[in-house]
């Protein structure tokens, strides 16, 4: 067996792609830092499109079944088509709207931390320091709207873009490697 033979045999067949993948993605990902309004909006109306999917999905289940989970089915799509609908045309208060859920939850969450926290025996200082930190992005978030919700979603994608393109890098080079 030759060389050449025994590399293509254990290297990874497809890392190049892997590998333009991830330079993308990492591409993407600094292009919505640099950019975080627009690509808020472009999340926001992408979510959006995904509410009014579902919305429709559920009014035809809604409208079509004879169950007795109907009313929810129809319920439930009528929300989500007018979710989706308000994101997809009014993006920038869907952006609104959806920092003000994060508020909440990360409100919430906080809360509930501090609360079982107190609670606990084992791991009393961590989920304590959790639910205090949950709680200081609450604030931080509802004391910087509205110009946290016009750049929040945007930073989220491209952090989740930037580091998911950095991994996609480094398993590009190890498939090359034949790791």
């Amino acid at each position: 067996m030759t060389d050449f033979a025994r590399d293509t045999h254990t290297t990874g067949t497809g890392w190049g792609w892997t590998l333009a993948y991830g330079i993308v993605s990492i591409l993407v990902g600094i292009l919505a830092f640099s950019a975080p309004f627009p690509a808020t909006l472009a999340a926001t109306i992408v979510v959006g499109f995904f509410f009014l999917a579902g919305g429709v999905a559920s009014l035809v289940a809604g409208f079509s079944s004879r169950t007795s989970h109907r009313g929810y089915a129809v319920f439930f799509g009528i929300l989500s088509v007018l979710a989706g609908g308000y994101m997809v045309l009014v993006p920038v208060g869907g952006a609104l709207s959806l920092t003000l859920m994060a508020i909440l939850w990360l409100a919430a969450r906080g809360i509930m931390e501090l609360i079982f926290g107190f609670r606990f025996k084992r791991l009393r200082v961590p989920m304590l320091l959790l639910g205090a930190l949950n709680l200081l992005l609450a604030i931080a978030l509802y004391t910087t709207v509205p110009w946290s919700a016009l750049t929040l979603p945007g930073y989220i994608l491209g952090a989740s873009f930037l580091f998911g393109g950095i991994v996609a890098v480094m398993n590009a080079f190890a498939e090359r490697r034949g790791a």
